[in-house]
Formats: C-alpha cells, structure tokens, sequence
C-alpha cells in the first residue's frame, strides 16, 4: 500500500522540524507552500531535499492547497493520503494503525488519530468536542467505565489536522471545495463524505499530538472584514450543506433582509437601513456559488483535483 503525506505549510518554522522529524521514513511526503516568507521553504530544502515541494507564489488556502498535493500523490498511485498540519506531530505507528483498521472497515472514508494536546497531558480541547456525548454516546463512557473499547468509534466530524483518506474517498467524493478558503472546508468535505455513504471515525490507539495554542476567541468587529469573512464561512457551512435539502431556505433569508432594510428606511433609521442593505448585498454576492457548490458535490466524482 503505498501512503503520501501532504502537509500544507505557511509560515511554519515554529513548528516544522518537529513535524517533518515525527514522519516515519517509509512514507513519502509532500509538501505544498503557500508562500511562507519565514524561511519553512528553505529549511525543508536543506534538512529533507527527499520530499516533494511545490512552493507557491500566493497563499491558496488550506483546502486548495491540500487539493494539490492529493492530485500530486494520486497521479503517483497512492492508495492512501495522510492531511498533516503544519502543528501537529505523528507517533511511530500512528499511520499504520490507522490504515490497519481501514483495511478493516473499508466503510469509513475518513479515519483520524487521537489528538493530543502539546504536552501530552490532556486531549487536544476542541478534538474533546468532536468525541463529545452529543456525536457519540459510547466514546468517553467506555473509557470512564471500563467498558470495552470499539476499534474505532463514528462521528459526524473531526477537523482535517490528521486525516487519513483512501483513494476511494477521493475518487468519490473529490477535494475541498474551493468555496472555502481557510476553516469551513473540513465541515464541508464531512458532510459530503456522510451524503456518499461513508463513514468518519477516530481509532482510539492511534495518537497525533496538535501543537497548538488554546485561543481565545476576540470578538469581531461589526461589519469589519473579518467580520464578513467569518459569517461568510459560517453561511456556506450551513447551508452549502448537500444533505439538506432546503438552500431555500437562503432566499427567506435574503427576503428578511431585504424587508428589515426598507423598514427601516421608512422609520427613517438611515443607519439601520444602509447596515441591512450592506449585509444584503454580502448575502446575494455568495448565493450562486454556494448553488452550484451543492450540485457538483451532490455527484460522484473528482472534483477540485487535478486529474
């Protein structure tokens, strides 16, 4: 069975030699820049000219990054592909184990690691939330009780910092979908793999340690930017969401929008209106291609990867 690593790096000196140190050496690795200026790019030269490296020229994003160097290991017959992040670091057998369970149940589409927190003291805080009660029932009660541990248990998501996908996965359900550009396209690939009839699922003995900050998140500012690009996200995971099946639900939006813009403008809160007539043209500006979105990711195939 032939496995690539992909790991998308930005910027990543804080963490990469640690990373790339953490690869078992039987593996073969691929590495897409998007344009780091810290000097990741050159350490990666030096220390591991082996791997692949396709430095961009512009920032691509997680999802479309990732999406290259899976058309890259595909094209070079790879029956499995490995998401790294950038700030996460494997076990010896991390992998193996994963394809091992696989290989097991072939249902599943895609398989993650435990993750750990830097220390290896706790588990990794939002990972925490995915096993949860709420997504599955079993998780935490067989370790607290004592009762017998699943091989691998189910949940509906895990975010992408180690996935494991096979081939399968990929020729069926395809890449992240360009429509996201940096959180929100792991939600999204989720979902599509559920509406394929495949199964997510994390293999209980096999553990990746996620070297990231708990951060907190600052409040945004209304109507910045950021502000935008995050509703944004939070819009196209809700309702780019292929296995519902209610995107009409988008046009009631726009239509209260729309009403709560001209109510205001006869209430004569100028403000309010022209706040409600902003939002409204955000709103129309994301529609279409979050319609075409669910039709190409409602049918089988490779989509956003390079064939």
């Amino acid at each position: 069975m032939k496995t690539s690593i992909i790991i998308v790096t930005y910027n990543g000196m804080k963490w990469i030699s640690k990373c790339l140190a953490s690869i078992p050496t039987e593996f073969s690795v691929i590495v897409v820049d998007n344009n780091s200026t810290d000097g990741t790019v050159q350490f990666i030269h030096q220390n591991y000219p082996q791997f692949i490296i396709f430095e961009g020229k512009q920032n691509l994003g997680f999802g479309q990054a990732n999406n290259r160097g899976i058309s890259y290991a595909l094209q070079q017959n790879a029956d499995y592909v490995y998401l790294l992040n950038q700030d996460a670091y494997l076990e010896e057998d991390t992998i193996q184990k994963l394809i091992n369970i696989h290989q097991q149940y072939p249902e599943y589409g895609i398989l993650s690691p435990i993750h750990t927190n830097a220390s290896q003291t706790k588990l990794d805080a939002r990972f925490s939330n995915y096993v949860g009660f709420k997504y599955n029932s079993d998780f935490y009660s067989d370790f607290v009780l004592d009762n017998n541990k699943k091989e691998i248990y189910s949940v509906p998501f895990v975010n992408a910092a180690g996935w494991l996908l096979p081939k399968n996965t990929l020729l069926n359900v395809g890449g992240f979908d360009p429509i996201f550009f940096h959180y929100g396209e792991d939600d999204n690939y989720c979902q599509r793999v559920r509406y394929h009839n495949l199964k997510i699922g994390v293999v209980p003995n096999a553990f990746m340690v996620h070297d990231r900050e708990d951060r907190k998140e600052n409040k945004l500012s209304k109507g910045s930017k950021a502000y935008f690009k995050n509703k944004e996200k939070n819009l196209k995971v809700k309702y780019a969401n292929i296995n519902l099946n209610d995107f009409e639900k988008y046009d009631e939006l726009l239509a209260n929008c729309r009403n709560n813009m001209w109510k205001q403008f006869f209430l004569f809160k100028f403000k309010n209106a022209k706040w409600h007539r902003l939002v409204l043209k955000f709103l129309k500006s994301i529609k279409e291609e979050m319609r075409q979105s669910i039709e190409f990711n409602r049918k089988k195939g490779t989509w956003y990867l390079d064939s």
